[in-house]
């Protein structure tokens, strides 16, 4: 299991169940100075380096924002937010294997296709997503999408790609009445053999079909069932989430999560407007864990009634997937620099270890047979 640690460029390697044992760390920007130095000598670069580190980066540099390994575990492919790239890290040497700088300023989410052999990088600054040959870092196709692009995710066997486009989260235009400000936020469905849309998901009017015009309609992080008929997704600024029926094209149902007294009801303290932010779910699909980021725990519901579990006390938790086991649901602790492992059958907490400064993405992957972390 793979860790990427956002403030300080690093990723922590752990054992994907159990015990959660750290087994090393590795440096993904080993070419930190060369790549500062450019930035420094462009203006505008540097005006949107500097962007990147007081917004979304909340004063930091964002050094790793998501990462998967290559099929064969021989190397470690990063989204680098401020440096606006996705470079591939040899797991044995650290050494740099390719470079792709992505259009714009910033790269964000990936997701990785099904057989391992590409990845989708989100240019969050563009309204593009790239998608390139895992192996090599060639570009293969890109397609256009909302305004910031965010969260991807492979569907049908790797036949067709969703993104997710989030809008402008780095305003304080955040009051209800001002959500027009926030940009074209929705769905793009793309047939990954041609890189064409087939459909474009606006949530706005399902949203208000349904009777929640209350609701952003800015798709945060999400999660199919395993037979992906059903998607349930996180929205901006909403302690919940919400399911919605794929054949149909209709949200069914809204789940609204309990709120944690202590946090803020000032909008504009939620960092890059979430209020949860991070989906998982059981591999038998009857259950669903979630990150309640700005409210400082993560629960399990039952998929049947949608209602939690047990509140996990957590600090800023910012993502969640699940143990290669299939018996937990990981969070990243983002506020507390560790992964916490949290079980779907009791939604109680069973393991925690440290890792590096500002844990976000979780991943699982692969390494060589006796694997040590490169020096």
């Amino acid at each position: 299991m793979f860790v990427g640690n956002n403030w300080d460029g690093t990723v922590d390697v752990i054992q994907p169940s159990g015990a959660y044992t750290g087994l090393g760390r590795i440096n993904v920007v080993p070419d930190r100075t060369q790549r500062l130095w450019e930035i420094y000598l462009n203006p505008v670069k540097l005006a949107f380096y500097l962007g990147v580190q007081q917004g979304p980066g909340e004063g930091h540099d964002q050094l790793v924002d998501d990462m998967y390994t290559t099929p064969d575990g021989s190397a470690l492919v990063v989204s680098r937010p401020s440096f606006a790239d996705v470079v591939s890290v040899d797991l044995r040497t650290g050494a740099l294997r390719w470079r792709f700088p992505v259009s714009g300023y910033r790269a964000d989410h990936m997701a990785v296709s099904p057989d391992g052999t590409r990845v989708a990088v989100s240019a969050s600054t563009s309204n593009t997503v790239h998608v390139l040959d895992i192996a090599t870092g060639r570009q293969v196709g890109s397609f256009a999408t909302g305004d910031k692009p965010h969260e991807n995710v492979f569907t049908d066997g790797g036949r067709y790609l969703w993104n997710m486009s989030i809008g402008e989260v780095n305003t304080a235009l955040d009051e209800p009445w001002l959500d027009w400000t926030k940009g074209d936020r929705h769905i793009t469905v793309v047939d990954t053999a041609t890189f064409q849309p087939v459909k474009v998901i606006d949530m706005r009017p399902r949203l208000d079909a349904f009777g929640r015009s209350d609701l952003s309609d800015a798709v945060r992080p999400g999660v199919f069932t395993p037979d992906e008929s059903t998607l349930y997704f996180q929205v901006s600024f909403f302690n919940g989430l919400v399911e919605y029926d794929v054949a149909t094209d209709r949200v069914t149902r809204v789940a609204t999560l309990p709120k944690n007294p202590a946090t803020s009801e000032d909008r504009t303290t939620w960092v890059n407007d979430s209020r949860h932010h991070g989906l998982s779910m059981s591999p038998d699909g009857t259950k669903v864990c979630v990150a309640g980021t700005m409210d400082d725990y993560a629960t399990v519901l039952n998929r049947a009634t949608l209602t939690p579990g047990s509140l996990v006390a957590a600090s800023k938790p910012y993502w969640a997937t699940v143990s290669a086991d299939g018996r937990d649901c990981v969070i990243s602790e983002s506020g507390a620099d560790r992964v916490t492992a949290i079980s779907f059958a009791t939604g109680q907490k069973v393991a925690s270890v440290a890792v590096g400064d500002h844990p976000q993405r979780v991943r699982l992957g692969r390494l060589p047979v006796g694997w040590t972390a490169p020096r």
